[in-house]
C-alpha cells in the first residue's frame, strides 16, 4: 500500500522524541512492501540537527513551515491508499488533520496515530469543538504509541471507532550492545528532555538521589537543562544524538527511565528510552507504573522505584554483576517479544483487514 505518513520528523530526533518510533515502525513497514512517504515541516531547528539523512526505505518531503507549504502537502493525501495524521507535528496541526481527512480518496485507510495519548485526550476534553473530536468520527483507526485499556476507552468514548495501542520496541539493528565509553561512565544516568510535565518527577527520581549520594556519580543528557541547579555530583552534557544512544546506556552502572507526569497516572505508556536501554544490555531503573509487568519482570529484568529514596537504595546496593545480569534479561526478553518487526507485523496486519472491510462495505453498497 502507498502510505502518506504526516508527523513531526523522521530525519531529526531533536526535541522530538518520536522519531525512533517511527524510524523502526515505518522501516519494517516497508519491508513489508509499502510505500511510505512521510511528510515534515522545516521547523524548530530539526532540519539542523538531523540524526540521519533521508533513508532508502522512505521518501521523506521535507517542507517549509508555512500554510502554503502546508496545504500543498496536503494535497498530495489524494494519491494514498493510507493516509496517517500523527500528533505532535507541532505547525498547523489542526489544517493538516482535517486537511489530509478531506483530500484523501473515500476509499483509503484514515489513521489518527497518536504518540502522546495522554495530552491529546486531555486537550479535545477539554473543548468540545475540537478538530479532532469532529474528525474521529471519519477515521478508521486511531493508533497510539501507550496508553492501553484506559487510551482505548477513552477514544472510543469521544467517538473513535475503533483504538488500537502499537507500543514502543526495540529496533535491534540499531540499539545493541557496544563497548563502554569513558565519557558516559557514571553510576546513574539519565537521558531526557526538560518538560514541564517531567520536571517534577526528575527532581524526585534523579536529582534528589544524587544528593543523598554524594560520593556517586551522576549524568543528564537532553535539552533545556543548562540553567537547572544540580548538585555538584551531576554532569549535564546536553542533546545526546541518536548514533550515541547506545553507548549512553551501554556505560553507566545504570540508566534511569522517568515517565512524563500523564504517562505515568495513564500508564502501559513506556518510553522509548526503555527498548534502547534494554536493547543495549543496560540495567534500567525505573519509575513505577501500571502495566510495567506487559514488557519488563521487576525485580529481573528492570528495577522499580516508587520514589527517590528507592532509586538512591537501588544504586547504592547495585553491583556490576547484577547490573549485567538484569540487563542482560531485559535483553532476552525485550527481543522476544517487544521487537519493531513485531509491531510492523501488527500494523500490517491492521491495515490489510481495514483494506478488508472497506472493499467490502463498497461492494455491498454497490450491490
Amino acid at each position: 500500500m502507498k502510505i502518506a505518513f504526516y508527523g513531526s520528523s523522521l530525519l531529526s530526533a531533536y526535541w522530538n522524541g518520536a522519531a525512533t518510533y517511527y524510524r523502526g515502525m515505518l522501516r519494517d513497514l516497508a519491508g513489508r512492501g509499502h510505500a511510505i512517504t512521510f511528510y515534515e515541516p522545516d521547523a524548530f531547528d530539526r532540519q539542523q540537527h538531523r540524526d540521519i539523512e533521508p533513508p532508502d526505505w522512505a521518501e521523506v518531503v521535507v517542507y517549509p513551515a508555512t500554510e502554503a507549504a502546508a496545504r500543498g502537502v496536503i494535497a498530495e493525501a489524494a494519491d494514498a491508499d493510507v493516509v496517517v495524521k500523527a500528533s505532535g507535528v507541532g505547525v498547523f496541526d489542526d489544517l493538516l488533520l482535517e486537511g489530509v481527512m478531506q483530500a484523501s480518496r473515500p476509499e483509503a485507510i484514515r489513521i489518527f496515530w497518536d504518540v502522546d495519548a495522554p495530552a491529546t485526550l486531555a486537550e479535545i476534553g477539554a473543548a468540545p469543538e475540537h478538530p479532532l473530536r469532529r474528525t474521529l468520527p471519519l477515521l478508521d483507526l486511531v493508533l497510539t504509541y501507550g496508553g492501553g485499556p484506559p487510551v482505548v476507552e477513552a477514544y472510543e468514548g469521544f467517538g473513535a471507532r475503533r483504538c488500537v495501542p502499537v507500543y514502543n520496541a526495540l529496533d535491534a539493528e540499531t540499539h545493541h550492545p557496544v563497548p563502554a565509553e569513558p565519557r558516559f561512565a557514571v553510576d546513574l544516568a539519565f537521558l531526557g528532555n526538560r518538560l514541564p510535565d517531567r520536571e517534577a518527577r526528575v527532581e524526585q527520581f534523579f536529582l534528589e538521589p544524587a544528593a543523598a549520594l554524594p560520593q556517586r556519580s551522576f549524568l543528564i543528557g537532553g535539552n533545556g537543562w543548562e540553567s537547572k541547579a544540580m548538585p555538584p555530583n551531576v554532569r549535564h552534557i546536553g542533546h545526546v544524538r541518536t548514533r550515541d544512544h547506545n553507548a549512553f546506556n551501554t556505560s553507566p552502572l545504570a540508566v534511569l527511565n522517568i515517565a512524563r507526569d500523564s504517562m505515568a497516572r495513564t500508564g502501559f505508556s513506556p518510553a522509548t528510552r526503555v527498548f534502547e536501554a534494554a536493547g543495549a544490555g543496560a540495567c534500567l531503573i525505573t519509575d513505577a507504573w501500571v502495566g510495567l509487568e506487559l514488557f519488563l519482570k521487576e525485580g529481573e529484568e528492570v528495577l522499580v522505584a516508587r520514589d527517590g529514596k528507592d532509586v538512591a537504595e537501588h544504586v547504592a546496593a547495585l553491583t556490576p554483576e547484577r547490573a549485567r545480569a538484569i540487563g542482560e534479561a531485559a535483553r532476552a526478553r525485550i527481543l522476544a517479544g517487544h521487537t519493531y518487526a513485531l509491531r510492523g507485523a501488527q500494523v500490517d496486519a491492521l491495515l490489510r483487514e481495514e483494506a478488508a472491510r472497506k472493499a467490502a462495505s463498497a461492494a455491498r453498497s454497490a450491490a
